[in-house]
């Protein structure tokens, strides 16, 4: 199935290769488990669900390691300024500490009972773990070559192929939740620019990364202004017909403009603005030219 993808890491090189082949089987009974799941309860219904093959998601965990991490084990432990939570794996899935909640979707937990549930080996002190155990960007950072924070990078480093199932996953499900969102009268059209992008060269990357960079656009916690940054207000404001490069070009084009109306939006003191160039970079890449 997906082989692990640890870049120019090669102190995890002897761990990794221990583990592969059972973390292989295990990411290929959990796609299958995904796929039989999205069958049974009927989550697309009125489209047929992407398919993103074994290579294409070896490609899309590498590129989406390199957006969030620069393709480094270090990257896999952060915990950004100005935010209140850690942000972990390849896919940076966020992890809040005790008491802290904000309006942005918590994934490291999904993350954990997805892995566990397909045999992955969880250090037990994660098991137990009821929140983030560091409480601050300051502690997190004081911590990062403690034990605790190295056995969670190595745990990071050899499930990486189970991050990009887990993410792929995500995007599965994601169709049926924007279209329960979108208004009746648009409905239409945002399964019709999905079905748009899915079809190109780029596009299995190109949704995953996005669905997990900024979420569905469903909960309406995260909204400034009454305004999402979604997949879903990517694809309400595309409404071309062309197919394979223009389709592309549309998609990272309002992908820019939405997460532009995003900064324009958000509350001054979170200074979103020193995010923008690095977020417009990474949104160019789903136009191929980069």
């Amino acid at each position: 199935m997906i082989a692990l993808y640890l870049g120019t890491a090669q102190k995890f090189a002897t761990l990794v290769e221990k583990q592969r082949s059972s973390t292989q089987l295990r990411a290929c009974r959990a796609w299958a488990a995904c796929l039989l799941l999205l069958s049974i309860t009927g989550i697309a219904t009125t489209a047929a669900p992407i398919h993103i093959s074994d290579s294409d998601a070896v490609r899309i965990g590498r590129k989406i390691w390199q957006n969030e991490c620069n393709g480094t084990i270090f990257g896999l432990t952060s915990w950004n300024s100005g935010e209140d939570f850690a942000s972990l794996g390849i896919g940076h899935f966020i992890w809040y500490p005790s008491g802290m909640r904000g309006p942005f979707e918590e994934s490291f937990p999904k993350f954990l009972a997805f892995a566990r549930a397909h045999g992955a080996t969880v250090p037990d002190w994660l098991i137990r773990a009821p929140a983030c155990p560091w409480t601050s960007r300051a502690e997190f950072s004081s911590a990062q070559n403690s034990a605790t924070m190295r056995e969670l990078r190595q745990f990071l480093a050899r499930t990486v192929d189970l991050q990009t199932q887990f993410m792929v996953a995500r995007l599965q499900e994601s169709l049926a939740k924007m279209l329960d969102e979108a208004a009746p009268g648009e409905r239409a059209n945002v399964e019709r620019q999905f079905t748009r992008v899915a079809s190109t060269a780029h596009g299995g990357y190109a949704l995953t990364d996005y669905v997990n960079f900024k979420g569905e656009g469903v909960l309406h916690s995260e909204r400034y202004r009454g305004e999402g940054w979604g997949l879903l207000q990517v694809l309400e404001q595309m409404h071309g017909t062309e197919n394979g490069a223009g389709a592309s070009r549309e998609f990272a084009n309002s992908a820019a403009a939405v997460l532009r109306r995003r900064v324009q939006n958000s509350p001054s003191e979170r200074h979103e603005a020193r995010w923008l160039p690095g977020w417009l970079n990474r949104v160019r890449s789903y136009s191929g030219n980069s």
